[in-house]
């Protein structure tokens, strides 16, 4: 997949696109019903599928001060959608401008002259352009001025109400993971390099991985059952792990860390880039009398992950 970033003067040619247009904050189940209906149309068409974004995400230009954290990176988006058959992924930089276009302006200036679109894909729910004036029927009309079908497709929804990035977030607010798995369509992940911590864990037999997050988005303090795995080229194996979010209130900490236990291994892992996958919630984060209390709930914490994180290979978790 192409990931391309849309420039005064751009010009694409590519063969009938089929573009869906979306934030994609996630990449949640919704997001994916949208570039699978895209993909198929450009299958039908023996065109070209894209998706169409917005970095930053509009709500940090509109109203910085109520817009959420960001579920994933751009760069973690794009490998997302990647895997989802799409051929491109155009990222429309969003600015103080690009927020006062009017919706027909952005259709005429992006769908039709730059993408030369022939069929798009939103939700139902879809606005865009100035003041977000501009909606799924508007879009269909000006498409039919401008040579382009358009799809407005129904919201998904997991038990009876619509998924969105909003309710994806309020479940990792809550530390329900297994909840955001559900939304998502995988785990909830983190990204971020392994750096050196105070060497606590080590000392007391529960060596951990602590790392500096490239993410903003995290499950409520506490601990939970998750994997691990380097993100380098070739093999990536993933580790069994138990994971504490939090702040270390045993040792009066202040600040919120994240650092991850890897199962029956000790591994040299400092500055490496790591991922961390949010499996199950196992409890909220607590302080104890001293660290031989905490290393046996970390041992209790560490048994009642292993079932949890049982991958069917018969292997010794």
């Amino acid at each position: 997949m192409k990931v391309v970033r849309l420039e005064p003067g751009s010009r694409f040619d590519w063969p009938a696109p089929a573009v869906t247009i979306g934030n994609f904050d996630g990449v949640h189940r919704g997001h994916q019903a949208l570039v699978a209906t895209a993909v198929e149309e450009a299958h039908r068409r023996q065109g070209a599928a894209a998706a169409l974004t917005f970095d930053p995400h509009p709500a940090r230009v509109l109203d910085a001060a109520r817009a959420g954290p960001a579920l994933t990176t751009l760069e973690q988006k794009a490998e997302l959608l990647s895997g989802l058959g799409l051929d491109a992924l155009v990222v429309v930089p969003f600015d103080a401008p690009r927020a006062a276009q009017s919706a027909e302006a952005f259709v005429r200036e992006v769908l039709a002259e730059t993408l030369h679109a022939r069929a798009v894909v939103v939700g139902r729910a879809f606005r865009f352009g100035h003041d977000r004036a501009g909606d799924a029927a508007l879009l269909a009309r000006l498409g039919e001025a401008l040579g382009f079908a358009v799809q407005a497709i129904a919201p998904v929804e997991h038990e009876g109400e619509p998924i969105s990035s909003t309710r994806v977030r309020r479940a990792l607010q809550k530390g329900r993971v297994e909840e955001a798995a559900a939304l998502l369509g995988r785990p909830y992940f983190v990204d971020g390099t392994v750096a050196r911590g105070e060497g606590r864990g080590r000392a007391l037999g529960v060596p951990t991985a602590n790392l500096d997050l490239l993410n903003e988005a995290l499950p409520a303090l506490g601990v939970y059952a998750g994997w691990c795995r380097l993100l380098e080229a070739g093999e990536r194996p993933r580790w069994p792990s138990v994971v504490n979010v939090g702040t270390r209130p045993t040792f009066a900490g202040r600040h919120t860390t994240v650092e991850a236990h890897l199962l029956d291994r000790d591994l040299d892992l400092y500055g490496r880039h790591m991922r961390l996958e949010f499996v199950a919630r196992l409890r909220d984060e607590q302080a104890f009398p001293g660290p031989q209390a905490l290393v046996e709930q970390i041992r209790r914490d560490i048994e009642r992950a292993r079932p949890l994180l049982d991958d069917g290979s018969g292997r010794k978790l």
